[in-house]
């Protein structure tokens, strides 16, 4: 069985989690923690970063950018959008969410309230939490005028563009810190995602010492 290392709170690694469910591909998960800097891990990726796909037959795909693409190619079920057009604009979203929503967003609240904890890095920073709390009412507000205007946020389809931000969205949630009320077009988007099969197993995620808040797991939230 190919296996995928990952970390729960990784938005990377919950990416290929989905993309993998959607395109119907059996995988099994292998918990890693980053930090550890395991010397087998570091084999496989001597950036000593999750995500990492292995084969049966020892194939190493590294990065969520490189396996999305190596699934593209290798699977049937196109996550990228049928024409020419929505893939630049899949391929535009999905940076937008894997790298500014990421720096802006992810890496102030996750990383700070979360990673730095369990990886022993030390305390917070409270600026960078503050400004990761103000900064994503603008990304949400981004979201909901794409699904104001099309089906999903690059155009008919569900498509990476759609499960990148959820990924980091979902991270997010499972800390409490995405202000839904604020936001009902962008939570209603979320809500479609979230009640899809292959979305439904980051529900089950659970961060020893770290519960999410009752609504994480609900589809009606």
């Amino acid at each position: 069985m190919r296996t995928l290392y990952h970390h729960p709170l990784s938005a990377s690694s919950r990416k290929v989690r989905v993309a993998l469910g959607e395109k119907r591909v059996e995988f099994d998960l292998a918990l890693e923690k980053p930090w550890d800097r395991r010397e087998d891990f570091l084999v496989l990726n001597p950036a000593g970063e999750v995500p990492v796909l292995v084969e049966d037959d020892g194939v190493v795909v590294v990065g969520h950018g490189p396996i999305c693409e190596y699934l593209e190619e290798g699977f049937p079920i196109t996550l990228l959008g049928p024409d020419q057009v929505t893939r630049a604009e899949t391929r535009r979203l999905a940076a937008w969410f894997d790298e500014k929503f990421s720096r802006e967003v992810t890496e102030l609240l996750v990383g700070e309230k979360m990673l730095k904890r369990l990886a022993g890095q030390g305390t917070p920073h409270a600026q960078a939490i503050r400004a990761g709390l103000a900064n994503i009412h603008y990304h949400l507000d981004y979201i909901a005028w794409l699904a104001e205007r099309r089906t999903w946020l690059a155009g008919d389809d569900l498509t990476l563009a759609d499960i990148s931000a959820a990924a980091h969205l979902s991270c997010l949630d499972y800390l409490g810190d995405v202000p839904w009320d604020d936001h009902p077009e962008a939570k209603n988007w979320y809500a479609r995602i979230k009640s899809r099969p292959s979305f439904r197993p980051l529900l089950g995620d659970h961060i020893p010492g770290a519960s999410p808040p009752a609504h994480y797991a609900n589809l009606d939230f």
